[in-house]
């Protein structure tokens, strides 16, 4: 018995402090090229976020409730990009795949504290666009500015306290049968997986924490929009229903590429038969790709948007000539 529990002890990792990710498995040759369009990706999404976060809070005619949750939602992508980019760059052109094993989990509780409050946003912007359509004589004495802050301190203290269940749940396991980590970043699954013990309570906190976060946001934000299409149908003249519709449409576009992308690569990671190379560029395009999009998407829905965005860039040209 002892020899043989030694050999396990032996092949096995206690309580280890580094942990080494691979980056895209299979595709280890061409990370360097792939780490291009990737970067390429986050520089539009910092660009994108922080002029929202310029125009917004400057210009009183958005000091509404959907644009308070516009700009939480622009600091939220820049969060996600700032948790994710750095450390994959390093892996994909400098071959930094080393990574001590508690910034491990923290990057992890970043990045999914982040996702929970990104689809919290989206709930409370469909929240928004159904008072605004269903019931628009009461839209501002509803979404008050105080009733939109407890809303915005509640989707974040939920993120954090379901999420910080996770990196918690990880650190009462000590014995690891690996610290590679198949992954461009530090995901609950893919550390999970990693553990030489019983993980039976973690992936069923994994999946309890994806459907009280995500599954509930998305049935919410469902509800709304079959009421919301109910309200808009019922209106008489089709000016006004293509006038209803279309303040939504921003919206539902965002909804359905941040919800596609994420239930597939939640469910992927734990019950499908995906390429690992697969998985791992899908999952890292659905952390990367809605950030670089949610400000262009929202930028050319709103006009206000869009002439602040050409002053400043026609300022800067101005200056420059």
């Amino acid at each position: 018995i002892i020899p043989t529990s030694m050999a396990f002890i032996n092949m096995s990792y206690l309580n280890p402090r580094t942990v080494t990710l691979i980056g895209i498995p299979g595709l280890e040759h061409v990370q360097f090229w792939i780490g291009f369009p990737f970067f390429a990706v986050c520089l539009v999404a910092l660009l994108g976020n922080s002029i929202l976060l310029i125009i917004i809070p400057s210009e009183r005619s958005l000091h509404q409730p959907m644009y308070i949750f516009l700009a939480v939602l622009a600091a939220t992508d820049i969060g996600l990009c700032a948790a994710i980019v750095p450390k994959m760059l390093a892996i994909f052109w400098f071959r930094s795949c080393s990574m001590a094993f508690d910034a491990c989990l923290a990057q992890l509780f970043f990045i999914h504290t982040l996702q929970c409050m990104e689809s919290g946003v989206l709930l409370a912007m469909a929240f928004d666009r159904y008072i605004a359509i269903c019931d628009p004589l009461r839209h501002t004495s509803i979404l008050t500015p105080s009733i939109v802050g407890r809303m915005i301190v509640v989707m974040a203290i939920r993120a954090i306290v379901l999420v910080g269940l996770l990196p918690i749940l990880i650190k009462r396991l000590h014995v690891f049968h690996s610290i590679l980590i198949a992954h461009s970043y530090c995901e609950h699954m893919a550390v999970v997986k990693l553990a030489a013990e019983d993980i039976l309570v973690n992936k069923s906190c994994g999946l309890f924490v994806g459907f009280t976060i995500l599954g509930f946001d998305m049935i919410f934000i469902l509800i709304s929009y079959v009421l919301i299409f109910q309200a808009v149908f019922r209106l008489q003249q089709k000016e006004a229903r293509l006038k209803a519709f279309n303040t939504c449409t921003a919206h539902i576009f965002v909804f359905l590429e941040f919800y596609i992308l994420a239930f597939f690569s939640f469910f992927s990671h734990r019950f499908g038969h995906v390429a690992p190379s697969t998985h791992i560029l899908l999952s890292t395009i659905y952390l990367l790709v809605p950030p670089a999009l949610n400000p262009i998407v929202y930028g050319v829905k709103n006009k206000v948007i869009c002439n602040r965005v050409a002053k400043i860039f026609l300022l800067n040209h101005g200056s420059q000539q």
